[in-house]
């Protein structure tokens, strides 16, 4: 049956194709199950390339058929210890065949191109499993500290190891200073600052940094996604090698908790850094995207494009990474960047089946939107709808009170309390 963006929405669409169960590169040390949800492609393929990273440009080693089951989803089990092989998808719709990484992939190749099988078991640090994470008596006790990865260490003085610089184990390493003085850095700074969480600029896998030259001044603060479900490479000690990141975060992560910080992640689920040509919209054309009523892509997040949080198997996608994060890397609360742009209901869900692993993960995020969506206010979670959320656990910033303070974002002219502004008292309050 043919299906196009004008029902994607429609009731018919998800009792065909929605599908519960997990998907992804599902690893065991006998045999490797792969599952993709592409309802209208005519046929898939898998790309196996071999285990070596260095090798990110190599021939295909095997090309597989994989079977159409049901719902949507193609599938193909093949047999042996794959662990560190590296895989794509050739998905094949209305005659057109393109290469795409498994959006669920756990690890990925330099640069995020290649998927990569991997056992997560070896990728935790001495002590991960039984090391404990701070406790907060409530939300409001939390005392947040935005961090940028690379920043925080990159400068030449920051005192810490050269080769750590701007690295996820440059902010592990303790007792740096600054040359000469006694002025801490790093995360001994951080011990003397009086906070308790440390919200990380996005640290998933980016598109723009060439992870190949980290140190030729490449540079962003990681808003355009690639691989949702994978660190960031060029903030690890070798990208070449899909564990090397999975490894250095967790010890990260590790590391910051027995120093008595939460942390957080700013989290980017509102758009990808591609449209037209990015892994969802070769797998399922515009599905994963709203659009407007000529069925050109939408544009609420300024960015070329939006993610549809509404649609089902979207949904799914979004509240399955947000758990992997949670349930894989220990990690304490996410921040949503656009958090306006995602519909109330999604957002509701995404609280819900976190409360089901830990009613104490922190949930907060940008109540607005930075251009116009078809999906109406009423729906998104904006600063005004977040009385919908009720009990559930669910923050939003106020810019209302920092424009206030301080002046307006926007108009560098426009001054705030704090510097004498006139009538800002019903703001303030």
């Amino acid at each position: 049956m043919y299906f196009n963006y004008k029902n994607y929405d429609s009731k018919e669409f998800e009792d065909l194709y929605r599908y519960d169960d997990e998907l992804g590169a599902i690893y065991s040390y006998t045999k490797t199950k792969f599952r993709l949800w592409s309802p209208l492609a005519v046929s898939v393929k898998i790309n196996l390339y071999g285990k070596d990273g260095y090798d990110y440009e190599s021939q295909a080693s095997k090309t597989v058929n994989m079977e159409y089951r049901e719902k949507g989803i193609w599938e193909i089990e093949i047999g042996g210890n794959l662990d560190g092989e590296f895989y794509n998808y050739l998905v094949n719709i209305d005659g057109k065949e393109h290469e795409v990484v498994d959006p669920y992939a756990k690890a990925v190749g330099v640069n995020g191109k290649r998927g990569m099988i991997i056992d997560l078991n070896k990728t935790n640090p001495d002590g991960w499993e039984n090391h404990k994470k701070p406790i907060l008596e409530t939300s409001l006790d939390a005392i947040i500290y935005e961090m940028h990865v690379r920043d925080f260490t990159i400068d030449s003085n920051s005192g810490i190891d050269n080769e750590l610089k701007g690295k996820f184990e440059g902010i592990c390493q303790d007792g740096s200073v600054i040359k000469g003085t006694k002025v801490k850095t790093g995360l001994s700074h951080l011990k003397e600052l009086g906070v308790n969480v440390i919200q990380l600029l996005p640290s998933f896998d980016y598109k723009t940094v060439d992870e190949r030259r980290f140190n030729e001044n490449e540079y962003n603060w990681g808003y355009d996604p690639l691989n949702y479900n994978v660190p960031e490479g060029s903030y690890s000690t070798n990208p070449y090698l899909g564990e090397v990141r999975i490894k250095e975060f967790k010890k990260l992560i590790m590391k910051l908790h027995k120093s008595g910080f939460k942390v957080v992640m700013d989290v980017v689920y509102n758009h990808t850094a591609d449209t037209e040509n990015s892994n969802f919209n070769y797998i399922v054309p515009k599905y994963y995207y709203r659009q407007n009523n000529d069925g050109s892509f939408s544009n609420g997040s300024g960015c070329g494009n939006e993610i549809a949080s509404e649609r089902i198997m979207v949904r799914k996608f979004i509240v399955d990474s947000l758990k992997y994060w949670v349930n894989e890397y220990k990690v304490d609360g996410f921040r949503f960047d656009l958090m306006g742009l995602h519909d109330i209901e999604t957002v509701k869900i995404i609280r819900e089946e976190l409360n089901k692993i830990d009613k104490d993960i922190l949930v907060y995020g940008e109540g607005w939107k930075a251009s116009d969506s078809p999906l109406s206010d009423e729906r998104l979670t904006l600063k005004k709808n977040i009385r919908k959320f009720g009990d559930l656990q669910i923050g939003a910033f106020s810019d209302d009170i920092r424009d206030a303070i301080k002046g307006d974002v926007f108009e560098k002219e426009k001054g705030g309390f704090i510097n004498g502004e006139m009538d800002l008292e019903e703001s303030l309050k």
